[in-house]
């Protein structure tokens, strides 16, 4: 059986762990995510995307 999640969701919950558990303020998740909409448009982005992708395929076993 395979169950399939989209990353998005898994960080969204990490980020609501981490608020709620950890005592991180909203303002510092709010200026995290700021960041990485700002970083996804510099040079870094697809080496960002590569090993995003290189590390879910090794989660999912489908690395090569």
């Amino acid at each position: 059986m395979t169950v399939s999640l989209p990353l998005v969701f898994v960080l969204g919950v990490i980020t609501w762990a981490a608020i709620k558990f950890l005592g991180i303020r909203i303002w510092v998740a709010v200026v995290i995510a700021l960041f990485g909409f700002w970083l996804s448009h510099t040079f870094l982005a697809p080496a960002i995307e590569s090993g995003t992708r290189s590390g879910v395929g090794v989660v999912n076993g489908t690395h090569d």
